[in-house]
């Protein structure tokens, strides 16, 4: 079997689109996020569906060819170490000076062009949404970059992992700190399935440049 070949679906990913696992001491499946952990380890394609399909069928006593222990939360767990890091990343960005909070301050990261990503608590009005949304568009149709908003934290998650209060809307700013912080989200924005509007988003306004070009 390929070092990293998803026990899945049998196909072979590149090591940020899988998660390595490893038998532990007491026999127990256990997640690598850092691909570090000594032993044997097998990979599974990093979202929640195929961690939940590999336990459910008992694929990983068949890659580590015996008998080993799933946790049952396995799926759960995963997660909140995904979920972990990410705010633990957000943490060390905030700290770097490479977040700016509130909807105004966010607005203006997005429309200068500043910003590397936006973050929304889940609790987030549709109005708040919609005008930081307009702003990414208004940015990615003036030819600047293609800026993802993810919406994967409440606003008590946001709030302790950027030391405020209320905090609603954050953006990472395009800095060596920002980078981690958008590695690890789009991780664990994979792991829950995506973000298929924003994706779509992005889309339809490369397919709107590729029809004005086509034009000219």
């Amino acid at each position: 079997m390929n070092d990293r070949t998803c026990i899945v679906t049998r196909s072979s990913a590149e090591p940020d689109e899988l998660i390595r696992f490893v038998v532990g001491p007491d026999g127990a499946v256990v997640p690598d996020l850092k691909r570090n952990l000594p032993g044997r380890g097998c990979w599974v394609t990093a979202d929640r569906l195929h961690i939940d399909k590999a336990a459910a069928r008992n694929l990983f006593s068949r890659a580590f060819r015996k008998e080993v222990a799933v946790p049952p939360d396995l799926g759960a767990a995963v997660d909140s170490l995904l979920a972990k890091s990410a705010l633990g990343a957000l943490g060390l960005a905030r700290k770097a000076g490479a977040v700016a909070l509130g909807a105004t301050k966010v607005e203006s990261s997005v429309r200068s062009g500043e910003a590397l990503l936006v973050l929304h608590a889940e609790e987030a009005s549709a109005d708040g949404l919609r005008k930081i949304t307009q702003a990414r568009r208004a940015t990615a149709y003036a030819g600047g970059p293609q800026i993802h908003a993810y919406k994967l934290f409440s606003e008590a998650d946001l709030s302790l992992a950027l030391g405020g209060t209320n905090v609603i809307h954050a953006a990472v700013l395009a800095q060596d700190a920002g980078k981690a912080v958008l590695k690890r989200m789009v991780a664990l924005d994979r792991y829950r399935g995506g973000s298929p509007d924003d994706r779509a988003m992005f889309a339809a306004i490369a397919d709107e440049e590729e029809a004005a070009e086509d034009m000219e």
